[in-house]
């Protein structure tokens, strides 16, 4: 009797679902550092699919390569805000879309650049975050890329003239340029892409818990959670202070 009730117990421990290891990167309003907690508008969306879903986790805020390779080679890892390629597109399970994205060529307002496609960049030295999907689309087509560690770097690249167009990703609600009083002298040139950005797991996250948080997620999106959320970061962000 004791031995079947020892028995059945372990069965269950080992059926536990796991601790998920969740990684994310600094990007105003998704996900950000605040008072010590990673807060954003996809962090909340990723807590309430954790919550929904019954899930063990933890996150951290770390540089979006250490983030993204956590989640490349770690069995119970995931990262947002992920956007979702095909060359990436078999190396995760995949939850969302949490939210959309512009891939935007900002430059200084002197240059006077009209840029009609991005091909009229070709020549010219393009500011990246090293390890991101932009940096990799720039990349695979040739383009002259100089990467930083921080994409917040390529502003002041861009004000040093140490680059001629930082290919950045602005998400909405995001008030990056005008927080940090860039809007005067660093303007738009070129939406080239609108991207999807998702959580993605690694693939030894099992199945039925990616089926468990894309349902919860659509749960979100059904009731307004999703809205709500995102309606919250846009007034915070309009209202945060420039240095958190």
């Amino acid at each position: 009797m004791l031995i079947s009730f020892l028995l059945a117990v372990a069965a269950n421990v080992g059926a536990a679902a796991p601790q998920l290891y969740i990684a994310t990167e600094t990007s105003p309003p998704a996900s950000m550092l605040h008072n010590r907690a990673v807060i954003g508008s996809s962090t909340d969306k990723v807590r309430e699919i954790m919550a929904r879903s019954g899930i063990a986790y933890r996150i951290d805020l770390l540089p979006w390569k250490r983030a993204y390779t956590a989640a490349l080679h770690r069995s119970n890892a995931c990262v947002y805000s992920t956007t979702r390629t095909p060359e990436r597109e078999k190396l995760f399970r995949w939850i969302g879309p949490l939210d959309e994205a512009e891939w935007v060529l900002l430059a200084l307002a002197e240059r006077g650049y009209q840029f009609t496609s991005i091909d009229d960049a070709r020549g010219l030295r393009i500011g990246t975050y090293h390890g991101d999907a932009r940096d990799e689309f720039l990349r695979a087509r040739g383009f002259q890329v100089d990467s930083a560690h921080n994409d917040l770097i390529n502003p002041h690249k861009l004000l040093l003239n140490r680059i001629d167009v930082w290919a950045a990703s602005l998400r909405r609600g995001s008030y990056t340029i005008e927080k940090n009083g860039w809007s005067a002298n660093i303007v738009p040139v070129l939406t080239f892409r609108t991207v999807q950005v998702y959580l993605a797991c690694n693939k030894g996250v099992p199945a039925s818990l990616a089926i468990r948080m894309q349902e919860a997620l659509d749960g979100m999106e059904r009731d307004g959670t999703s809205r709500r959320i995102e309606r919250t970061y846009a007034e915070w962000e309009k209202q945060a202070p420039k240095n958190r």
